[in-house]
This record gives structure tokens, C-alpha cells and sequence, in this order.
């Protein structure tokens, strides 16, 4: 489908493309202004939009610090560009039609639900109402939640503010604080630890499976989607805390503490790297093996249709549903008495081919502009590690992200926005011709010896 108003011809993934890229602009404008610093100066360009991209793209990398160098205004257009990345720039046209009660046009629905990556024919608006609603009514229960600690701890004016910050930022997989050193002084506090845990991955989950689950009293089952989503990340939580458990048995990483502390931080070491970005342990001195366990949470990442970035759980459950029917010698990948296209199976695996060809080339680029710490024996797991964070938009660091150089921080900027709109949403934006011609022939077939 192509957009034609005033004379310009936008394709759908285009419209998303410049929409991220509009918001991401205007927020760096806003961010470079004497207003949004605490000193009351200007805020270098590249740094501005290092710090809107990573907020927009709900990544969290930043190469200033959210708390020390941004002013409440600051900090309160962060916010906005988290809460707008996190629901989808399409939010903003939506919320603008239902004020001035305006009927949504045929172009404008196509884009709403490719931003919200369905197949329906019908019931985008609906659905993203929907989503929005139910969005802020979990932000506002986590706000509720998190107040319960803070408001004690740090005063009514400061608790208030705090709770309903870090409840946004992890709803919407940001990663964004304004402590300082995000989580790691509620390290014995396994309530803190738990509320944003949840948050995250209600928020990472997807509204999709949000809505088959509340319905599912009604119409006795789950979709496909729903189904294959629920199953990876149960097995990837369950998976990655005792993976967890295993690998950093013996690390002075872990925080010292009683069996129930150290779980409660276990367990977040497993939910963050699911594109949240909070930490309560210091990742530089955690083993090679724990990071090795966080670079692949962190590329599969969540759900797609959610606040959160990554290969997504669906798309890594497709790919070992589609290994297993192999190996049972199966023609069509089937799972639970269902088929799955196989178009599907052939766009997960170009997706899979691209990120992990985007992450080889990021991260040569990087290891020849960036420098690599000569201490604590690191390598390019130091590289790799900031590359995958950024292009599953988590928001993880080893260190590198306030080091980096100009190059780096382009870097860095790319892989967080394409991240975000979706990779292959990018490359179709540059794509001029139309995507939906079909080709009106076909080529003898040959075999090709593999493996």
C-alpha cells in the first residue's frame, strides 16, 4: 500500500520509518536546549540524539548520565520518548483522531497495523485502543506498587516521582533511572526487584498475548502466537535463572546476601537482558560464561507486538519448531495441531540471517574505532556485548557507551533505531518499488547439495 498526499508516494514501512525518525529529531531538539541540562547549557547534538534514540527506540544506552546531567524538563522529555517509543510513535495520530473525532482513513489503518505487526483485516484501532488503555492502567499499577517502597525511602515529592518514572521505563523495556546507578542499592530488596520485574516482562509479553489471555474465558483457546510466546519465554526465564544459578555459582559478582536475596537477583539477572536494561549487578566483573548467557537473552530478546526489542521469542520459536519438524522428517512445520506458513519460517530465517550479519559488521567496525580496557582479561565479548545490547534495543553495558567515539556513537545510534522499528521495516523503507508486485513466472527448479 502506498500513501500519496501532496504529491509524495511513502510506502507503509517508509511512513514508520520517518515517524520513529520525526519523534526521534524532536526530542533531540528539545534535549539540546539549555532548558533539559542542569547546568543550564547547551547539550552536545550527538549526545542529545544519542540520548532521544535510545529513549524513542526504548533501548536505554546512554552516553550522559539520565540522573546527573538532565534537568526535570529533561528527564520529563525522556520520559515522553520512552512512553511514545514504547506504545509505537502510531499512538500519537491515534490519540489525535479519537480528540478531535476525526474518522481514520484506509492509509492511516494500514500503517496502524503493520506498526502493530498483524494480520487481521479489520480491528486495528480497536486494538490499539486497547493497548493503550491497558498499558496505562499496568504503568499505573506498578506506579502504585513502587510507591509503596519509595515514598518511605525517599520522601512523598521524590517517591511520587521516582515510582512513576522507573514504572514507565520498565513497561516499556527502557531501561531508563534516574538513580544513578539503576538498581543496584534495592540489591536486598527483593519487593523493588520483583515490581519491575514484572513490569518488564508484562511489557515484553506483547498486547497480542495480553488480549488472548484476558479472552481466553471467552473463547477457550490461544492463538498460535500466543501460544508459542508463553512457552519461549517461560523457558527462557526458568532457562536463564538457573543458567544463572550455574555459571555465576562462584562469582564475587553476586551480591552477598541470604538464598532468598541472592534468587531474587538471580531471577533479574534473567528478566533484564529480555531488552530492559535495569541492573542490580555489575555486569564487567560477571564470567565469560554468564555473558554469553546475556548476549543470546538479550538477541532473542521479547515478543513481537510488545514494548520490547530483539529477534523476539515468536520468531526463535518458529525456527525450533521448524528444527524439530525436521528431525521427525515432517514436510510442513506443524505445532499443536496447527501448520505454520511457510512464508513465516522463510522471513524468520532472513530476519535471523540479517541481525546476526548486522552484529558481525557493527561489531568489526567497533573493534577497530573503540579500545578495549586492558583489564579483567576482556575481549570482543566487550564489543559484541554493547553491539547486541543496542540492537535489541536492552540497554546493557560493560562500560563502553560513555567511551565511545563519534564513529561509535553513529554506530551505536543505527543499530538502536533499527532495532526498534524493525530491521526489516528499514530495508523495506528504502526499497522505491512496490513491494506487493508478484512476479508473473518461475524458473526450472535445480537441486543445490548443503550441509
Amino acid at each position: 500500500m502506498i500513501f500519496k498526499k501532496k504529491r509524495l508516494n511513502i510506502t507503509t514501512p517508509q511512513f514508520i520509518s520517518l515517524g520513529f525518525f520525526a519523534v526521534i529529531i524532536i526530542g533531540t531538539t528539545l534535549l539540546s536546549l539549555p532548558i533539559s541540562s542542569r547546568s543550564g547549557e547547551f547539550t552536545n547534538f550527538l549526545d542529545a540524539l544519542f540520548t532521544a534514540t535510545s529513549a524513542t527506540c526504548v533501548t536505554g544506552l546512554t552516553t550522559l548520565s539520565t540522573a546527573g546531567h538532565w534537568s526535570f524538563f529533561g528527564k520529563v522529555v525522556i520520559l515522553i520518548l520512552i512512553e511514545i517509543g514504547g506504545l509505537g510513535f502510531m499512538c500519537l495520530p491515534v490519540l489525535f483522531y479519537l480528540l478531535t473525532r476525526k474518522k481514520i482513513g484506509l492509509g492511516m489503518r494500514i500503517a496502524l497495523k503493520q506498526s502493530l505487526n498483524i494480520e487481521t483485516q479489520s480491528g486495528e484501532l480497536s486494538l490499539m485502543i486497547y493497548i493503550m488503555k491497558n498499558a496505562f492502567f499496568i504503568q499505573f499499577l506498578g506506579f502504585i506498587l513502587l510507591a509503596i517502597d519509595f515514598i518511605p525511602r525517599f520522601g512523598l515529592k521524590s517517591g511520587i516521582w521516582y515510582s512513576f518514572f522507573h514504572a514507565t521505563s520498565a513497561f516499556c523495556n527502557a531501561g531508563f533511572d534516574i538513580f544513578g546507578d539503576s538498581l543496584s542499592q534495592f540489591q536486598h530488596d527483593p519487593w523493588v526487584l520483583s515490581v519491575i520485574s514484572a513490569l518488564i516482562i508484562s511489557g515484553g509479553l506483547g498486547f497480542i498475548v495480553w488480549y488472548d489471555v484476558l479472552d481466553y474465558k471467552k473463547e477457550k483457546r490461544l492463538s498460535l502466537h500466543s501460544q508459542i510466546a508463553l512457552m519461549v519465554t517461560t523457558v527462557l526465564l526458568v532457562g536463564g535463572t538457573l543458567g544463572f544459578l550455574l555459571v555465576e555459582n562462584n562469582s564475587a559478582m553476586l551480591v552477598e546476601g541470604n538464598a532468598i536475596v541472592r534468587f531474587f537477583n538471580t531471577v533479574f539477572m534473567s528478566v533484564t537482558p529480555r531488552t530492559a536494561g535495569f541492573y542490580s549487578i555489575d555486569y564487567f566483573s560477571m564470567s565469560h560464561a554468564g555473558l554469553l548467557l546475556t548476549i543470546i537473552l538479550m538477541f532473542i530478546g521479547g515478543t513481537s507486538g510488545s514494548t520490547a526489542g530483539g529477534f523476539k521469542t515468536t520468531t526463535f520459536g518458529v525456527l525450533l519448531i521448524k528444527v524439530v519438524n525436521i528431525f521427525k522428517g515432517k514436510e510442513h512445520t506443524e505445532f499443536r495441531g496447527r501448520t505454520i506458513k511457510e512464508s513465516t519460517i522463510s522471513r524468520a530465517l532472513v530476519l535471523f540471517f540479517l541481525l546476526l550479519s548486522l552484529v558481525i559488521a557493527s561489531t568489526m567496525i567497533l573493534s577497530i574505532t573503540e579500545t578495549v580496557p586492558d583489564v579483567n582479561e576482556l575481549g570482543l565479548e566487550y564489543i559484541v556485548f554493547e553491539v547486541v545490547s543496542a540492537l535489541g534495543t536492552v540497554g546493557l553495558t560493560m562500560g563502553l557507551t560513555p567511551q565511545l567515539t563519534t564513529i561509535g556513537k553513529l554506530i551505536i545510534i543505527s543499530l538502536m533505531f533499527i532495532g526498534r522499528v524493525g530491521i526489516m521495516t528499514v530495508a523495506f523503507s528504502l526499497v522505491t518499488r512496490n513491494l506487493n508486485r508478484k512476479s508473473t513466472f518461475k524458473y526450472p527448479e535445480e537441486t543445490v547439495i548443503i550441509g
